[in-house]
């Protein structure tokens, strides 16, 4: 998406400095946001859609919240917009009440799988010979969509070389909206550092980032 929630590549916002030590969780409310993002996945959609909700968040309190903060403000509003708190509940402070909907709920063997392992988004469906294949040059699409993407902007224009297959995955701009799956082979494209920013940039350093097939295009040049 084309918003302040796409970072990648930004360089306004001063170095990463790792926390020494830094825990698991800072405090035991995390904790319960991490359980109730894993509880509620059934009833708010692909990750892809929960992802966009996330873009939804206004910019300037996305900017100053935290992590888990980010992922409470998600469940909060992505619970309003499935009816499963009004707005009137949520700021009342009501807990989260039964769906109004049947939904299937997971046991404790699906969510401690979740946890660890995620939920695979590698298909059998869709398509499944890949256009390109490894050492082929290739350009990422210079696409602005309105909506969730995985293009990222620092990479759009640019010309990359194809460093590995991955399969057929879901295609997360379709699958983010309702609009289907759209499964479709996943690269990891190698990029220059001095491709992405300029001469400056150290010659030996480069980038890998797992582009879907829909993102890019042959590179003639």
């Amino acid at each position: 998406m084309n918003s302040v929630h796409d970072m990648g590549g930004m360089t306004c916002f001063g170095a990463v400095e790792p926390e020494a030590d830094e825990p698991v969780f800072h405090d035991d409310w995390e904790r319960r946001v991490l359980a109730l993002t894993i509880a509620t996945s059934g009833l708010f959609g692909s990750l892809d859609k929960r992802r966009h909700a996330l873009e939804t968040l206004d910019p300037v309190a996305y900017l100053g919240w935290s992590y888990y903060e980010r992922w409470l403000a998600r469940v909060e509003r992505s619970a309003v917009q499935t009816g499963l708190l009004s707005a009137e509940e949520l700021a009342g402070g009501v807990a989260l009440a039964p769906p109004r909907t049947p939904v299937s709920a997971l046991g404790p063997d699906a969510v401690e799988r979740v946890i660890r392992q995620g939920r695979p988004a590698n298909r059998v469906t869709g398509r499944q010979a890949p256009r390109f294949g490894a050492g082929d040059r290739v350009r990422a699409r210079n696409l602005n969509p309105p909506g969730h993407t995985r293009l990222a902007r620092y990479v759009r224009g640019r010309t990359g070389v194809i460093d590995r297959i991955h399969g057929t995955h879901c295609f997360p701009d379709t699958s983010a909206h309702d609009q289907g799956e759209n499964p479709q082979p996943l690269y990891s494209v190698r990029f220059s550092a001095q491709v992405l920013w300029g001469p400056a940039a150290p010659a030996q350093d480069h980038l890998y980032i797992d582009l879907w097939e829909d993102y890019l295009e042959a590179d003639d040049g």
